[in-house]
Parts: structure tokens; sequence; C-alpha cells
């Protein structure tokens, strides 16, 4: 139950509202923000710690009013909202770009990556409230001295730590403000320096904060690492980590790719004459086209790279979650079309209906009888009609699309895909999908040693529950599941199903006695035949295996492999690299998935 004096605060805090919507402009339009009158109801609604805070997934503002009036900041509701409304508005403005940000904050954070939230939050917290400050003549200085005076002296004697006082000493030099009035404590020279080159930044990149981001945060670096306790209890940054959690519940599509200017901005802002205005070379960057292809396949992240972003952008996924949308994406550039086809016509013309027969048209047009019955008195060209003929579309034919069934090697040979790129995921991945778009179902097991086993429920067409199998791991001996290839062709299918194992050397185990005794030859040769629609071998293989001089362990299973092709029709493909598994998913699904 809200007492008068909260009633009073919240209408006044509400009333403040559309003002602040109209500083940035009067076409803004955000839904009312949330104004909570206790600290359950801001913990409710995902706000602790701060004393506001946004949501990019439902373009919100949560405040929290008992915070606000312990740091006595009740007088400054159009100041504060304003605030939040130039984080939807100007930065980040948006999910996709506070995963921009964060990953240019982390890379020029190295070993200090934890702090790029905070990092990032007192960077686009610096272009807002310089814009506030001067352009719309609001008071956001004054928040900067009550959260000073509210403030405990720290153990030191010298006031807050050096984060905190270099970020005053930016604002100071922003708004021309004597020195240590809003920072205090104990500065130097070289923060000195610092701050007017902070200032400077932003000022400079007033219109491109995404392009700065790596320069700040290399800026505050050296701080971090002399003062750890920069974010301790007693400094008030730790109530303005407004957008810690901003993207919490969002989306990820394009979070994975990296920039081209992403690793060339973690430089310092001495050495950017834009902002220094120092002549003199700048520091040389490596040129583009030497620049290391990485192990994920051009200027993608790896997985873990991701998930370290989504995190810090509040994003509450596990490495599961986070590899099944990674991979998902990745394959969404390669997929074959959804499938189309014109709709044949029939070969009888159908009767539309009349229209009027004209002088000059051919004579055996006309309709008489039709004509007959609008007029017992015919007049040519006035009451005389004729019929109209088209053809009308026929209902197509259905074709049964191939139903897959894939069997995906995890062993120890092969990478982690939640940690770094495994192509024979991505494969699998552009494969599967590709396979639902042209309406089949899809069977998908993943096999390392002989009791690691994990399959889809049978066939299926649910691509959370396929890729949530394709992107687990084992990481243990090879032995292929005799068992499951078994089972499922223990009887003919009704629909035709085409088997295809992703895999290395180690698929010849399919061929070894299953725990029952039986031959895997034997099963590998009804499984094709149940199956009706043939089977596929993508394998890690030279290039020239068939020739090539081998080991007697790796002739053996060069000579299973000519077997299974020869007598059972295996069509198998060597992939000498597993980069090259991609361009056989493309090639693959192409040939069985694109109708003729």
């Amino acid at each position: 139950m809200k007492n008068d004096a909260d009633t009073v605060l919240i209408d006044r805090w509400r009333a403040a509202w559309p003002e602040a919507l109209a500083v940035w402009s009067k076409f803004t339009r955000l839904r009312d923000p949330s104004l909570c009158a206790s600290r359950v109801e801001a913990g409710k609604q995902g706000l602790s710690g701060s004393f506001a805070m946004i949501r990019l997934l439902d373009q919100s503002v949560v405040v929290d009013l008992p915070l606000v009036t312990e740091l006595g900041l009740d007088d400054y509701a159009l100041e504060i909202l304003a605030h939040e409304i130039g984080h939807h508005i100007l930065a980040p403005g948006s999910a996709s770009d506070q995963f921009r940000l964060l990953a240019r904050m982390r890379r020029a954070l190295p070993t200090l990556e934890q702090h790029a939230p905070m990092v990032a939050n007192l960077y686009t917290d610096l272009f807002i409230n310089d814009r506030l400050q001067r352009q719309a003549n609001l008071r956001m200085a004054d928040i900067y001295r009550k959260l000073r005076q509210g403030k405990a002296p720290a153990p030191d004697g010298k006031g807050s730590g050096g984060v905190w006082t270099l970020y005053m000493r930016i604002y100071e030099n922003l708004w021309q403000l004597e020195k240590g009035e809003l920072g205090g404590g104990h500065a130097d020279e070289r923060l000195d320096t610092d701050a007017w080159l902070g200032a400077r930044l932003i000022r400079v990149y007033a219109n491109d904060w995404m392009l700065a981001a790596g320069r700040f945060a290399t800026l505050l670096l050296p701080y971090l690492v002399e003062d750890t306790d920069a974010l301790g209890d007693i400094d008030p940054s730790r109530y303005l980590q407004d957008t810690r959690d901003a993207a919490r519940g969002c989306q990820t599509y394009g979070a994975q790719q990296i920039e081209d200017d992403e690793e060339d901005g973690a430089i310092h802002p001495v050495h950017d004459k834009r902002i220094s205005g120092l002549d003199g070379e700048e520091p040389a960057a490596e040129p583009a086209a030497e620049a290391p292809v990485r192990s994920g396949g051009g200027q993608l992240r790896e997985p873990f790279e991701l998930g370290d972003i989504l995190k810090a952008s509040g994003v509450d996924l596990s490495d599961h979650e986070i590899a099944i949308r990674y991979y998902r994406e990745r394959a969404l550039p390669h997929l074959v079309a959804f499938p189309s086809r014109p709709a044949p016509e029939s070969p009888e013309p159908q009767m539309e209906g009349l229209e009027p027969w004209e002088i000059g048209d051919p004579l055996e047009d006309i309709d008489w009888l039709q004509s007959v019955m609008q007029s017992p008195r015919p007049v040519p060209g006035v009451t005389t009609v004729r019929r109209v003929y088209g053809r009308e579309p026929a209902r197509a034919t259905d074709a049964v699309p191939v139903d897959l069934d894939m069997y995906v090697d995890s062993s120890g040979s092969m990478p982690n895909p939640q940690a770094h790129t495994s192509f024979l995921t991505l494969a699998g991945a552009v494969i599967a999908l590709s396979a639902l778009r042209a309406g089949a179902k899809v069977q998908v097991t993943l096999w390392s040693g002989k009791n690691e086993v994990m399959l889809t429920p049978g066939f299926v067409r649910d691509e959370d529950m396929i890729l949530g199998v394709l992107t687990e791991f084992f990481g243990g001996g090879t032995c292929f599941p005799i068992h499951r290839l078994r089972q499922t062709y223990a009887a003919k299918r009704e629909r035709p199903a085409h088997i295809l194992m992703i895999s290395d050397d180690g698929i010849t185990t399919m061929f070894d006695q299953d725990e029952l005794g039986n031959s895997g030859w034997d099963i590998s040769a009804k499984a094709l035949s149940q199956g009706g629609a043939g089977g596929t071998m993508a394998l890690n293989l030279a290039r020239d295996w068939e020739g090539a001089a081998s080991h007697q362990w790796l002739q053996q299973t060069y000579d299973d492999l000519k077997r299974a092709r020869r007598e059972q029709g295996w069509d198998i493909h060597a992939v000498e690299r597993y980069e090259d598994l991609l361009d056989f998913a493309r090639a693959f699904s192409r040939r069985h998935y694109i109708q003729p």
C-alpha cells in the first residue's frame, strides 16, 4: 500500500516524463516509465544496485524511487528520466549496438574484460550527459555533486579511486568546472592530461561514439589495473549501472560478426590525431590483407567469445543455448531457398462467363441460346453475346521429400562446439535446416564412445531440438553406435530416408559387430535398403586416400571404405580440412533439397 509521500513523488516524476521526452524530440515515443515505490517492486522489475535502468527488449525505463530519495535526488526527475531516455535514443540505442559496444570494450581491456559493462556504461553516460548539460541546460553536474556528498571517504584519505577521479575530471573539462569540483581526491599531471584527452574524445566523436569506444576503454585501462577498488562500496559509480542488463531477453543476431575497425580501435587517445591534435605518424596498423584468418572462418567470433559478450550484456542464456543461436545464425546464409513451384494449368478450357459479340468478331463465336434469352429478336452487335473461356490452375502434386538421418562424430578428436567453431556442427546445421525447409524430417544422432550417444526423439521437424543435439559434446573415444542404425531400420520406412555420416576414419567402427554379435556390414546394408534413399559419408580424409600409401591400420580403414562404396553404394566424400565441410554441406543441400 503506497503512502501519501510515495504517491506525491510518483505523481511528480510521472508529470516530468513528457518534458523528458521532449528534451530529445517532440516526436519521441517510449512506453511510460516504471516508477517503483519499493525496493521489492524494483527487484521484480530486474533493478538492483542502481537507482535506474533501461530495458532494450521493451523500450522501458525503470526507477527505484526509494534509492533516489536516499541519494537526495528527488528533485531531479527531469534530469534522470531524460538521461535514461538518452540511452534508448542515443547510446546504445539497441541491443545490437550494445553487443558491438561491449565487444570493442572487451578487446581494449585485456585481463580485465569483466569490467567492460561498467566502462561501457560510463562511456555512454558521458555522451548523453554532455548533451543534456550543454544543449538542454539540465542540471547533470548537480547529480554528481549529490552523489559525491553521499559518498564515504576512502580509507587512504585521498578520496575516490583513480577511475572515478579521472571520470569526474573528464566532466569538469567538458563543462569548464573548477578542478576537483566534482571529482575531488588526489590528481597528478598524468591524470589531468588523460582527463583532457577523454573530454576531447567525447567532443570529437560525438556523432560517431561507437568508433571511439576502444579508445576510451584503453584510456581507463591503467587506472583499472592500479585501482581494483574503483568499483567498491565507497564508489558512487555503483549507482550508475543503468545499462548493465539492458539487453536481457533480446535477440542476439549480428553479435558474432567482427567489425573491420574493431581491433584497430583499441588505441590510446594520444595516438589519435583527431583527439590529441599532435602531428606525426600514428602507430602503423597491420594491413587488412595480412590479417590472420581466424579459426572460425573469416571475421566471425568463436562461440565462447559470443557467449562472453552476451552475458556481459545481460543476456541470460547457458553456453548450450548460446551455441544453438550461434550455429543457427551461421547456417542461415547457406541454406537452400524455401521451395516453390508453378501451378500447372488444366488442359481443358473452362467457361468463365459472357461478353458482348460485336460486328467483326468471328460469327461462330456467337452463343445464340444466350443471345435469344436476352432478346427474342437478336440485333447483331447489340444483343448478341459470346462465351469467354479460361484455364483453371490445377492442384499441384506434392512431392515426398527425402528425410535425413544424420550421424555426427563427437569424439575427442573433434572440437567442442560450445567453445570453438565446429565445422561438423555447422555443416550438420546447414544440411538439417535445409532439409526442414524442403519439408523433410530429420533425425540427428551425436556419438562418441560405446555408451556416449545422444539423439533426437526420432525423425522430427523441431529446429531447437535438432540444434540442441548437434551442439552437445562428448569428447570421448570412438565407437559408432551400431545399435542405433539397427533399431532405426528394423523395418522398412514409410518415407524414404537418406543416411549421412559426418566423421573421420573412425567411421569404420560401424562395420564392427554390435552388442548382439550382428555384423556391422549386414546392419549397414539393411539400413541402406530399408531407408531407400542411399547413404553419404563426409569424412576428414586426405584427398588422395584411395591411392595413398599409409600405415597398416590406416590402410585397413581405407580398404573398408572402398568395400563400403563398392558393395553397398556409400557415396564417400573426402574432406581434407574440416573447414571444407561447409562447402560439402552447401553442395549436399542443393543436390538433395532443391526441387528440379
